[in-house]
């Protein structure tokens, strides 16, 4: 049955009173962009700690560490799942929460393509894992946890993404966050903002030696990423002209 709007919806206005609505609020949402951009500077800014125990997951193939995890890559972003006995759902499901943040998850080739690795982890049994990601249509790597990696970064009792470095087999933990933290998570900004190294980008702001280089020449079809070394030419000047247009608005009108 079709439910009838709250009584107290906003009100109903011309269009002009609605564009100039709009841009009031366009104003403070532009002020909210640059805030999380300089919280994403500041945390790119925060100290690193460094492990120092050795850690062993079970993956798909037996027995790993937590720099196999990354996969060759430099940065690991490791989110505790829960999907084990006693978790609601078991063991057809793995937690609704946890669950419908791993449907958020976008395609794993943009995030590797800036040399980052997302990869879930839990205490369910490998075969366990792979039956639930075939049934739920996840393609994220997910290990088991068999030790105290869990209580010792903090998401024994509850969900949560930790965020490494690595210099060479050398790991450093950067970032952590849980609770309401994670819901933000999906996109692969949400994931390059945490990191370490951010998105990457020639406009952030980032220490002096990070790497960097002009936003949007990276981006690519998802399987095309391994096949094109460089960006293609095209690619470079169709974006070079939306970024024109971009800054100014009446570029297109000059054209």
């Amino acid at each position: 049955m079709q439910q009838e709007l709250p009584k107290t919806h906003p009100p109903i206005v011309s269009p002009e009173e609605w564009r100039a609505a709009r841009e009031a609020m366009l104003v403070k949402e532009k002020a909210h962009t640059r805030a999380r951009d300089a919280l994403a500077a500041e945390r790119r800014r925060m100290p690193w700690m460094a492990v120092e125990k050795d850690y062993a997951f079970e993956g798909p193939d037996g027995r790993m560490s937590l720099l196999d995890l990354f996969e060759g890559r430099r940065q690991l972003i490791l989110y505790r799942a829960f999907f084990e006995p006693g978790v609601f759902g078991w063991p057809d499901h793995a937690c609704r929460g946890c669950s419908l943040g791993a449907d958020q998850v976008s395609h794993l080739a943009h995030l590797n393509a800036r040399d980052t690795t997302l990869a879930y982890a839990s205490r369910a049994p490998q075969p366990d894992i792979a039956r639930l990601k075939a049934r739920m249509g996840w393609a994220m790597p997910w290990y088991t946890i068999t030790d105290s990696f869990d209580a010792d970064f903090g998401v024994d009792e509850w969900h949560g993404h930790n965020v490494f470095i690595r210099d060479g087999e050398r790991i450093y933990r950067t970032y952590f966050t849980d609770n309401r933290g994670d819901e933000a998570f999906g996109t692969v900004w949400s994931y390059l903002d945490v990191t370490p190294l951010g998105r990457q980008e020639s406009w952030e702001d980032s220490p002096e030696g990070y790497p960097q280089d002009p936003p949007y020449k990276w981006w690519n079809w998802h399987d095309n990423y391994d096949a094109e070394a460089k960006p293609d030419p095209k690619w470079v000047e169709i974006s070079d002209a939306g970024e024109a247009a971009f800054r100014d608005p009446d570029a297109k009108a000059k054209t």
